[in-house]
């Protein structure tokens, strides 16, 4: 076939696509051009009465904003206040473009946080409790009865929305507000108008089977149908197209006002398995015709098996597969919970290229096209309802958790990522209720572990500690932070050993600490003299605090970068040696926002993460790199230590984390000769030089090697010689002036002048003048308060015309 006739029926065959497609299902995105108000109003009347500029209607002020859109993007990390928790409002007015003349109109929310009403003009058409699960509102109703109003003439053919959401205090409400994550307002999902028929396709359930030991694969489908009238016959069809886009398979089925329809089991000889290293993804299109209208749903899909051997390892497809995890909130600087497709798509690529093939949602339904991105890039998922400590609320709270356990599996049981089920976290952690029952917690349990199994058999349930419920689930994690809030790291691996010993499968979520960004240490194990080691590495209530009891590092250490690397380095060393190991989740990725840490370096931050709040990359996140993938890196550590100190002359180590074979440091252009890497040499897997530093500026260069490939990396240190004395002087100056943005560094001296370089003061930044501060981000270089990393602190500002004064004070000496 010639290209002219090839482009000739191609072209034809897309003409012959448009009427079906007129015919369509029509989806709009309604993200933009809202109006916000950030306080409560006295009924819906009052986001749509008749305002004349000047008069008294005009009150309270709108303003506008685009969606997703979270109310505590900056309030959540202020040193200074409580974050909001309360009403709000958001109102649009929809144009009758968008609005179906037949079928329904619906009014999809991928998640708003945590209570919404939804009105046309001043008619409450629905309401939603949960802040994390999907749903959906029919407006057809009510907007016809709007369009024969009198007042609709006022609104010139558009109809108003307003929606009222609500993250007030609620102790009958999941999740607890002594979970450590903040509970945020507003709506930070994506919003749509939706034209369906009027019997539509209300979900799609596709369940893809690669059966173990065989080369067979089934994939069973049904569909839930809201009918408009009884006995009324819709043609639904359905299609399977393979990862190349190819139809491979089309059936079809009348359903006749039935809530359930079942297609005939779809059975395939081969197929393309999907795994972290293929994620071969299928596509399912179902379509529902009814009249002139037609609803086209898709999910992707995949065929694959896995298995937790008891007591043993993860199997994935008939193979071991070591689950190298970490967690995930729905958190990010200057947004809370309300980040762009695109920056969830950045996040989790580094996440990938950090070697990640497992996440524990934490803990909560998260986007969906986090979901997605977990199915195309090959992360698998253990997904979780936020039952999350607090103890057990009443009929109401048991109500919704059952509900956002079943949309939970509903909504997300195409993902092929997915493989485990979360029930709850910590749930023996009490405080919201007086009385505290592990009988009424352990029989709730189960309830959630049947509702589960029954709407899907096919994966794994799990909780995380909660040692007086782990029989019930299938997959088991307890409290171990060897090295952070109990015991020293060297005993993560017994630890270990006793409790996979304890359950049938065991899966380690959860282990890390934190560290604060910038800050270094030359000595960073120092405080592991101190700590009682032989008593468990479990995490206490008690010892999650940073007040009395006994030594431990999350309280006495000194949060630095270089320990934090050292307590990873060991985990991952020893987890290469565990061949019955599922798996772990280095608890989190990124540092994320909690109301329960303000005393923190970074007030109101959890500071575990391996990335700021910002994605800014921690040195922990090459030492991950340096196990986890195959692509030759290198990386000196250091980066972001500008000076190192010590005595003239003394050694100091000098750490490299790579995957590569071989290694050759340099140190002020003399090589300090080569060093082969081995995984069990700590730290740094054998990768690490002793040299005397010389004053001043140092060049540090290293050139790695994997088979032909040759990597490298280089860093400038200064160094200072001999002790500092007490702190004497604050100075403060310009470091950079980049695209309108200045970079301040705060440093504290001596009264000789020197740095002194193992202060912790805090610092507080504030400004007179045209300029911002960029604060409230929850960052080490975005906040008003922060302590200081090696006696030093970052600051950006915003410039404008005029002059801007900017402070910095001294709050206390550490």
């Amino acid at each position: 076939m010639n290209k002219s006739w090839f482009f000739l029926m191609r072209i034809l065959f897309l003409l012959l696509l448009l009427p079906l497609a007129s015919l369509g299902q029509q989806r709009t995105s309604l993200d933009n051009n809202w109006e916000f108000l950030k306080s409560d109003l006295g009924s819906a009347w009052e986001a749509v009465r008749p305002v004349a500029k000047g008069s008294s209607e005009a009150v309270p002020h709108w303003s506008k904003v685009d969606l997703p859109h979270c109310y505590n993007a900056f309030d959540a990390v202020n040193p200074n206040v409580n974050y909001y928790q309360g009403p709000a409002w958001y109102r649009k007015n929809i144009s009758l473009d968008s609005v179906a003349k037949t079928g329904r109109t619906l009014l999809h929310f991928e998640g708003v946080g945590q209570k919404a009403q939804v009105y046309v003009f001043t008619e409450k058409v629905g309401e939603h409790i949960g802040g994390y699960d999907a749903w959906t509102v029919d407006l057809t109703d009510a907007i016809a009865r709007f369009r024969q109003s009198e007042e609709s003439k006022r609104f010139k053919g558009k109809i108003p929305i307003s929606i009222r959401v609500d993250n007030s205090r609620d102790v009958e409400l999941l999740p607890s507000d002594l979970s450590d994550f903040n509970i945020y307002g507003g709506i930070y999902r994506h919003v749509y108008l939706e034209q369906v028929p009027n019997s539509y396709l209300k979900q799609v359930y596709s369940n893809a089977v690669l059966e173990e030991n065989s080369k067979k694969s089934i994939l069973n489908l049904s569909a839930d149908i809201r009918t408009s009238n009884e006995g009324e016959t819709v043609v639904v069809q359905a299609k399977l197209y393979n990862p190349q886009g190819r139809l491979i398979k089309q059936v079809e089925k009348l359903s006749r006002a039935s809530e359930r329809l079942e297609f005939e089991p779809i059975v395939l000889s081969k197929v393309d398995a999907w795994s972290p290293e293929n994620p071969h993804l299928y596509k399912v299109e179902v379509n529902l015709k009814q009249g002139d209208l037609l609803q086209t749903v898709t999910q992707n899909i995949g065929f694959r098996n896995f298995k937790f051997v008891e007591h043993g390892p993860f199997l994935l497809n008939g193979k071991r597969l070591l689950l190298r995890g970490t967690h995930r909130h729905e958190d990010h600087a200057g947004l809370g919970a309300a980040m762009p497709d695109s920056l969830i798509r950045k996040e989790m690529v580094v996440m990938k290229e950090m070697g990640v093939n497992f996440i524990r949602l934490g803990h909560y339904q998260q986007s969906p096209y986090v979901l997605d991105l977990c199915d195309s890039l090959g992360i698998l998922v253990w997904e979780e309802i936020p039952w999350c400590r607090g103890g057990l609320g009443g009929e109401v709270y048991r109500r919704q958790a059952k509900r956002m356990l079943t949309n939970m599996i509903q909504q997300h049981n195409n993902h092929p990522s997915i493989i485990i089920w979360g029930l709850g976290n910590e749930n023996d952690w009490r405080g919201d209720f007086p009385a505290f029952e592990q009988d009424s917690i352990r029989r709730f349990m189960s309830e959630l572990n049947d509702l589960a199994h029954r709407l899907d058999a096919s994966r794994k349930t799990a909780i995380r500690r909660c040692d007086f419920c782990k029989d019930i689930v299938d997959v088991y994690s307890p409290s171990i932070w060897a090295g952070w809030y109990r015991g020293s790291y060297t005993e993560y691996k017994a630890e270990s050993e006793k409790a996979i010993k304890d359950v049938r499968h065991f899966l380690h979520a959860e282990w890390g600490g934190d560290s604060h960004a910038g800050r270094h240490s030359e000595n960073p194990d120092k405080a592991l003299m101190q700590v009682q080691t032989g008593k468990g590495a479990d995490e206490r209530d008690g010892d999650a605090s940073l007040y009395g009891g006994a030594a431990r590092i999350s309280k006495d250490g000194d949060w630095s970068e270089s320990y934090i690397c050292n307590l990873i380095d060991w985990h991952l060393k020893e987890q290469e040696t565990m061949l019955w190991l599922t798996g772990s989740a280095y608890w989190p990725f990124k540092d994320f926002s909690t109301p329960v840490r303000p005393e923190n370096p970074v007030p109101y931050m959890n500071q575990k993460g391996v990335v700021e709040r910002d994605l800014t990359k921690k040195e922990a996140y090459y030492v991950f790199q340096s196990y986890w993938t195959e692509k030759p890196m290198v990386h000196i550590y250091g980066h972001t230590w500008p000076m190192r100190w010590g005595a003239a002359g003394e050694q100091k180590m000098i750490k490299v984390y790579s995957n590569c074979d071989e290694a050759e440091l340099f140190l002020n252009g003399t090589s300090l000769g080569k060093k082969k890497r081995n995984s069990q040499d700590f730290p740094a897997a054998g990768l690490r030089w002793e040299s005397s530093l010389r004053p001043g500026e140092n060049h540090i260069r290293v050139v790695a090697r994997k088979g032909k490939i040759v990597v490298t990396d280089e860093i400038t240190t200064l160094y200072q010689e001999g002790q500092w004395g007490n702190p004497a002087s604050l100075t403060l100056r310009e470091v950079s002036d980049e695209n309108g943005v200045v970079t301040l560094e705060a440093l504290l001296l001596d009264k000789d002048g020197k740095r002194c370089l193992e202060a912790k003061n805090i610092i507080r930044f504030s400004a007179i003048g045209g300029g911002e501060l960029l604060v409230d981000l929850g960052t080490s270089s975005g906040s008003s308060q922060v302590e200081m990393y090696n006696g030093r602190a970052l600051i950006r500002l915003h410039k404008a015309k005029g002059k801007t004064i900017v402070r910095a004070d001294v709050d206390r000496v550490c």
